[in-house]
């Protein structure tokens, strides 16, 4: 079981330079997004445009600090394990109108199922470790934030996202850019803060990996 996350408290000055650094990070998302209604007709919100596109390079590293955290830090391996599956997951998914068309049809879903059933299987079979891992993690900084991503991603951009409810909003001004921005860019939102979660793991595993070297 990992150390508690006491054991290598985070300084308010650490603090404080992260949450600056996290601050730019969302700001130059949503500016990238500004400049593409702004400049980008053609490609605006669509699987070419910055927002699409800033979606897959976010999960697409996640995806590699997860691999990190447990290949090379040795942290939480079945937690990390189950994270990666869903996130890499996700990716894939980002890709299905790419798939789709220059592969086959559904494609995306056979990966996706490639990469959850093995996982799923091999957590079930270490599920006691999974649980220790879990509440370990569960009262950290980095899993409140990683649930918020998940909800506003999964859940709210979801519902926002739709296009009765930007119909009954805009009535008969409606375009299905209202409804494709207001998606992507929750989506956005939510992948940057699974980002922000996932860099706050890997600083977590490494002061797990300090507290494990103390005698």
């Amino acid at each position: 079981m990992p150390p508690t996350p006491t054991t290598y408290p985070i300084g308010f000055a650490a603090t404080c330079a992260r949450a600056t650094l996290y601050i730019l990070l969302v700001a130059a998302l949503m500016q990238g997004a500004y400049l593409e209604a702004l400049y980008l007709d053609e490609t605006r919100f669509s699987e070419l445009g910055f927002t699409e596109l800033a979606q897959t390079a976010l999960l697409a590293i996640v995806s590699l600090l997860l691999i990190y955290t447990r290949q090379v830090l040795k942290a939480a391996p079945a937690l990390t394990l189950l994270m990666f599956a869903f996130v890499f997951s996700s990716l894939i998914r980002e890709q299905d109108s790419f798939l789709d068309t220059y592969v086959a049809r559904h494609t995306w879903k056979v990966l996706v199922a490639l990469v959850i059933l093995p996982t799923l299987y091999w957590v079930i079979r270490h599920r006691r470790q999974f649980l220790e891992e879990f509440i370990a993690y569960a009262n950290t900084f980095s899993f409140g934030l990683f649930a918020s991503g998940f909800l506003v991603t999964y859940v709210f951009s979801r519902l926002y996202g739709r296009s009765e409810m930007w119909m009954a909003i805009l009535g008969e001004h409606y375009q299905r850019t209202f409804k494709d921005a207001a998606e992507e860019i929750t989506e956005l939102l939510g992948y940057s803060l699974i980002l922000v979660a996932v860099i706050e793991l890997v600083l977590l595993a490494r002061r797990w990996q300090q507290a494990r070297a103390i005698p």
